[in-house]
């Protein structure tokens, strides 16, 4: 027997949740919307598009986010400089088990898992399997890269060059959107910590940002806490945004 389909409600007003990339998301919008026509930016009946510009509307004059002072931003500098450098380069090798779309994703780790094992026993075999095994064409130069700057590679797999110093294969898969990678880094070149004027404003976009969600997850729960919501939760929150 089919399972019966939650119904979603925001005040009494039926949510369809399919109108937003999760329920929650579908209801929130909706609590939102309520809220901008509770304000009059909007008529009960108003279009999609009204209601997605009477939504920023709500988040821009009800979610404040104070800026982060110099004092903060100095702070979180000294703390993280090391995110905050220029000129850093690996040299290093790699044999990607690409992944694609119904692939047989567990059988593919299970052959990267077991060639890892192999060349952690036997470095020397490393550019053999990068060879025969390697779904990129590096393979053919047994797996080299070259040299690789911060910038030059997806996120994913820059985050596992850079993270720490190690040289050598790295004792773990790195997984990204092509699939898993064996890594081996020859050698490492630092470049050198920017200055903090150099990066005030990146560090203030990136402190602003977190401010902003932490408010907006707050503000939700606040509606969500004042409303009649079924069918999903939301955390609802009775106390003030703003304590």
């Amino acid at each position: 027997m089919d399972s019966a389909v939650v119904e979603i409600s925001v005040n009494g007003v039926e949510v369809d949740p399919a109108s937003a990339p999760t329920p929650v998301l579908a209801a929130i919008r909706e609590l939102l919307r309520q809220r901008a026509v509770a304000l009059r930016l909007i008529a009960a009946d108003a279009d999609d598009n009204a209601v997605d510009l009477a939504v920023e509307q709500v988040l821009e004059s009800e979610v404040k986010t104070p800026s982060p002072t110099e004092e903060e931003c100095r702070r979180y500098y000294d703390a993280h400089s090391g995110e905050f450098r220029s000129g850093d380069l690996v040299y290093v090798r790699h044999i990607l088990f690409q992944v694609t779309p119904g692939s047989p994703l567990e059988l593919i780790r299970s052959q990267a898992e077991q060639t890892l094992a192999q060349v952690i026993a036997s470095p020397d075999e490393f550019e053999a399997c990068a060879l025969t095994l390697s779904n990129c064409p590096s393979g053919r130069q047994g797996g080299n890269l070259g040299q690789v700057a911060r910038g030059d590679t997806v996120p994913e797999f820059e985050q596992a060059l850079f993270a720490d110093q190690w040289i050598g294969i790295l004792p773990r898969l790195i997984k990204t959107r092509y699939g898993f990678h064996i890594v081996l880094v020859d050698r490492r070149v630092e470049g050198r910590v920017l200055p903090f004027d150099a990066v005030r404003e990146r560090i203030a976009e990136r402190l602003a940002a977190c401010v902003q969600q932490v408010a907006l997850k707050q503000y939700v729960r606040l509606l969500a806490g004042q409303a009649d919501v079924k069918g999903v939760e939301l955390e609802a929150a009775l106390t003030p945004l703003v304590q």
